[in-house]
């Protein structure tokens, strides 16, 4: 086949692909191309998680405003991975089955009663700023097991998935980073830190399943 050919045949292809996609986004707003809903059950928690069908659908006016917090790095630190929503979903599919991956809330507890990603649970960065509290939210929680001397073993922890407000929200940094006895500062493995930066201001921006007291 002719370079030309290839080119055209490839163009065609392309075009085909992102028109059949459009008409099935014009039936439905889905996850992906071809998805427009996954049932999950994770932590005692069953539901359909999708977008809000409804294309006229605005963001909830929790997360309405652009004055709130500051802008948070891309990369809290290194060897600590951001991702983003198609990844935190295949992460909140494999916790179906998989108990070394754990979906974290990083907000305090009024935030998260308010309005959350189902499924996640709810480990307050507040904690880290006491040492016997984040080893204990680390043992619940993460995996770490505590010795009888008191050291810290590591080799068997979860990879936790955090997320809290936003990329302007500093409550999962805080917990990575920046808290007086933060995940990375007690000796938690970078690679086993999972940083969800759009956390709840991108999620209800994309109009996905949320649930709390403020869920519509």
């Amino acid at each position: 086949m002719s370079l030309l050919k290839k080119i055209l045949t490839t163009s065609m292809l392309t075009l085909f692909c992102f028109s059949y996609s459009q008409a099935e986004s014009d039936n439905y707003v889905p996850i992906v191309p071809g998805v427009k809903s996954v049932e999950i059950t994770l932590n005692n928690e069953t539901f359909t998680l999708s977008r809000v069908q409804d294309k006229k659908n605005k963001i909830i006016d929790l997360y309405s405003y652009t004055s709130f917090g500051v802008p948070q790095p891309m990369i809290l630190a290194k060897g600590v991975e951001t991702i983003g929503e198609i990844e935190l979903i295949d992460y909140m599919k494999k916790a179906q089955t998989d108990s070394s991956i754990a979906i974290i809330d990083t907000r305090t507890p009024g935030w998260y009663v308010r309005l959350r990603i189902p499924g996640a649970v709810n480990v307050p960065y507040t904690n880290f700023n006491y040492k016997d509290d984040a080893i204990d939210m680390m043992e619940d929680y993460m995996g770490v097991i505590v010795k009888s001397d008191g050291t810290l073993d590591f080799s068997k922890v979860k990879t936790v998935v955090l997320y809290c407000n936003g990329y302007w929200c500093g409550q999962t940094p805080t917990m990575v980073k920046y808290a007086k006895y933060s995940l990375i500062k007690i000796g938690f493995p970078a690679e086993k830190i999972k940083y969800y930066r759009g956390g709840m201001q991108a999620w209800t921006s994309l109009g996905f399943t949320v649930t709390g007291d403020a869920a519509k």
